[in-house]
């Protein structure tokens, strides 16, 4: 519900502050005072665009604020929650500014957002009925919005068809993009085929080309390994250029040491170390002697084993950087090859799953529309009803169903029917009603389902008396007022009839000082109330029978909401 909308330096409002309350909130005043202004202030809070033109004359900034009360609206509190948003105890202040030079900030609860999370926002707040909404009707989106919100059962059924049409349009994609590639498949079998065959005759092994580049460089090398190893063990054995060499000096220095220790103990702890190393000297002088004998350095096996390395870096070249690159390519090539050989069984798969898939998707869609029928023959009838009491005596409405291919929601057209006059049969309502009479078919259903669950708290009825007055301005009041029983309403009018079913009467009024227009908004007492209402149904010139008639009107009233609120 909203409690407070505090504007500045919008248009004519320099600083108003409003504060509404529960049930009918009323605002009434002369042509000109400034009663859109309101409208168009609280459509900036809901999220309608803001444009710096509004900014009040020798002002730089314009900032509208409004503190709502969200107590007990699980579907806003989650919408601030799943957006960053903090709720202290229920309360929602949603702060709109901009700047001369066109620069906007937006605020709720002190946290920053952007116009397409507030217009979201707004849609949960207030449920705006005005010229626009009433063209709003029009579109088809919104005529399958008002059937399918009057009854649960058809949100489940809707639910479970779009999960059945979903997996309908996947099967055909799926079945699309394969007819749209088997032009090329003839031309992609002989490819990979021809990949598969050279990978293949290679009979590759994983970690050959590691192994081949160490033997290679070991082969181009030999010379220079063969003369190390040479010069190695003349090192360790000894000859003809070195004389003793490592391992005889050692077993000659081990002889002297145990010979000495004959004589003295003090080195046997040297001795052992040097035998130690002795003995491992020994070992490595053999391997490298052995490694000496085993060099066998082929010409032709160099050339055999680069043959071979350059098979692969051929083949790396093409198809990865490693062995086990080129194995997994020719592991997806396997796999692309078959499933294109399989082609025709994939087709013929896809196919039946999706004639499976069709008749699922039917089923629900059928589902769907028996339910939508039932709910739109319900509706219409609760529709029609208000709409006699508004004046239309022998007007007729229903929502013609028909059928459509199947799309995101069912598989249904929509339309609504409408017939002001008798022997005239029921056409689409955008081709025959007039803006009077879509504005009460629009009030009509809004009295039939402002009590959804989902409806905004609040709702707004701007230029609802538009070309309508006697009886139909009081049935007109008397639909707003039952929905005040259970809503907050906002309503600007011009006929007494409206204005005096309010709960709370707000005035507006213009007037200009030092050269500046102004407009001011104050809350009526009873007294003023009586003026103000006699103003309305008499003109300028206020007598006392226009302000008894303006009473005995209150006192009407005050009987009618009496009974509506029993009835809620």
């Amino acid at each position: 519900m909203l409690n407070t909308l505090t504007i500045w330096n919008f248009a004519l409002l320099e600083q108003v502050q409003i504060d509404f309350d529960k049930g009918l909130n009323i605002l009434t005043g002369e042509t000109g005072a400034g009663k859109s202004i309101l409208i168009d202030a609280l459509g900036a809070i809901l999220g309608n665009r803001l444009s710096s033109e509004l900014i009040r004359t020798g002002a730089d900034w314009l900032r509208v604020e409004a503190i709502f009360n969200i107590d007990h609206q699980e579907n806003i509190i989650g919408f601030l929650n799943e957006n960053a948003i903090d709720v202290p105890d229920g309360e929602l202040i949603i702060t709109r500014q901009i700047t001369s030079n066109g620069r906007g900030t937006i605020l709720v609860n002190g946290c920053h957002t952007t116009v397409a999370v507030l217009k979201k926002l707004g849609t949960m707040l207030v449920d705006i009925h005005g010229q626009n909404e009433n063209m709003a009707l029009l579109n088809a989106a919104n005529q399958f919005k008002l059937v399918d919100g009057s009854d649960d059962r058809i949100e489940v059924a809707l639910n479970e068809y779009q999960k059945s049409f979903a997996m309908l349009r996947q099967k055909e994609k799926q079945l699309e993009e394969k007819q749209q590639n088997s032009a090329d498949n003839e031309q992609k079998i002989d490819m990979l085929k021809w990949q598969l065959q050279e990978i293949e005759a290679a009979q590759l092994q994983d970690g050959e080309d590691e192994e081949l580049e160490h033997e290679i460089k070991k082969l181009a090398n030999g010379e220079k390994i063969s003369r190390h190893i040479a010069e190695a063990c003349e090192q360790l054995y000894g000859g003809a250029s070195t004389g003793t060499g490592v391992v005889s000096g050692l077993e000659v220095v081990l002889e002297n040491l145990k010979d000495l220790s004959r004589y003295d103990e003090s080195l046997d702890k040297v001795t052992n170390t040097l035998q130690e190393a002795y003995a491992q000297v020994k070992e490595a002088a053999y391997e490298v002697r052995d490694y000496g004998d085993d060099l066998d350095f082929d010409p032709r096996l160099l050339d055999k084993l680069q043959g071979r390395m350059d098979v692969i870096d051929k083949l790396r070249k093409k198809y990865g950087a490693t062995i086990g690159d080129i194995l997994a390519f020719a592991d997806k090539a396997q796999e692309q090859l078959f499933e294109i050989e399989n082609y025709d069984a994939d087709i013929e798969a896809l196919t039946k799953d999706i004639a499976v898939a069709k008749a699922e998707a039917k089923k629900n869609a059928d589902r769907l529309t028996e339910l939508r029928k039932q709910a739109s023959d319900r509706l219409a009838m609760a529709i029609e009803e208000h709409l006699h009491a508004l004046g239309m005596p022998d007007a007729s409405l229903e929502f013609a169903i028909t059928d459509a291919p199947l799309n995101n929601l069912g598989a249904d057209e929509l339309e609504i029917l409408f017939s002001a006059n008798p022997g005239q049969p029921p056409r689409p309502i955008q081709k025959v009603a007039s803006g009077g009479e879509l504005s009460r078919i629009v009030l009509a259903i809004k009295a039939v389902t402002a009590f959804r669950d989902d409806s905004p708290a609040s709702m707004v009825f701007d230029e609802i008396d538009t070309g309508i007055g006697g009886k139909t301005a009081q049935m007109v009041a008397e639909r707003i007022a039952m929905i005040a029983a259970g809503k907050q309403v906002l309503c600007i009018t011009h006929l007494p009839q409206i204005a005096c079913m309010a709960d709370v009467h707000l005035y507006i009024r213009k007037q200009v000082a030092n050269g500046q227009t102004y407009t001011n908004v104050t809350a009526l007492s009873q007294g003023e109330r009586v003026n103000e209402i006699a103003r309305m149904a008499s003109g300028v010139d206020v007598s006392a029978a226009s302000l008894d008639n303006a009473r005995e009107m209150l006192v009407n009233a005050e009987t009618r909401k009496k009974q509506y609120a029993g009835g809620k």
